[in-house]
């Protein structure tokens, strides 16, 4: 049987087959029967690559960080995780450039460092006992890589387009012309902002079929 470790854009862990492309971490979150009995330990929420440096692990092995993985790394920044600063240092450098470039909470004039991002991402993803932290925006106003909820499901904002997400993949898209009205943004604001200024996420092939 699947673990319970699959990651969806609202942040939550799900047992499914599909695996992903990339691998999270927010602390021990299961027990020892291998159960999920926390939604994060850690205020550092990370997302890394799956293999690194010939390290090998058994997933969900007791008293040891709880693997989590995702579709793609839109999906991942939808949760509200970011580049690991260690398996993923170029990625996590051009983040961190952004994120000082772009939100009001960094000073251009001093080193951020990754426990500062860490904290206000918190703020913006997580309630306490593991809901979704969400605010309004108009849908035409947001960049390529930006979740959204839309009739009840996350959809990727993807080049003039929403596709509705799934584990596997996107389905068909709908026009975002068609779409007027507010939505519910999935993607933290500190990471739209990120966005929007051309800093694009890796998408499943399948948002460009």
């Amino acid at each position: 049987m699947p673990l319970q470790n699959r990651v969806d854009p609202y942040g939550q862990l799900h047992a499914v087959a599909a695996r992903g492309a990339w691998m999270g971490n927010r602390g021990i979150l299961h027990d020892d029967a291998q159960k999920i009995v926390a939604p994060w330990r850690l205020q550092r929420w990370i997302t890394c690559v799956l293999s690194f440096r010939g390290r090998r692990r058994n997933v969900f092995t007791p008293h040891r960080y709880s693997e989590l993985f995702f579709l793609d790394e839109a999906t991942s920044f939808a949760a509200g995780h970011r580049p690991c600063a260690e398996c993923r240092r170029e990625r996590y450098n051009e983040f961190r450039a952004a994120w000082i470039e772009t939100n009001p909470h960094a000073d251009m004039e001093q080193a951020i460092p990754a426990e500062e991002i860490d904290r206000v991402l918190h703020t913006e993803r997580a309630i306490r006992g593991g809901g979704k932290r969400t605010y309004l925006a108009k849908l035409k106003s947001l960049p390529p890589g930006v979740f959204v909820a839309h009739e009840g499901r996350a959809h990727v904002v993807w080049y003039g387009a929403l596709r509705p997400w799934s584990f596997i993949g996107y389905s068909r898209p709908i026009a975002v012309s068609s779409i007027s009205a507010e939505v519910s943004v999935l993607t933290p604001q500190s990471i739209v902002r990120i966005f929007a200024t051309g800093f694009r996420p890796q998408v499943h092939e399948t948002a460009d079929k």
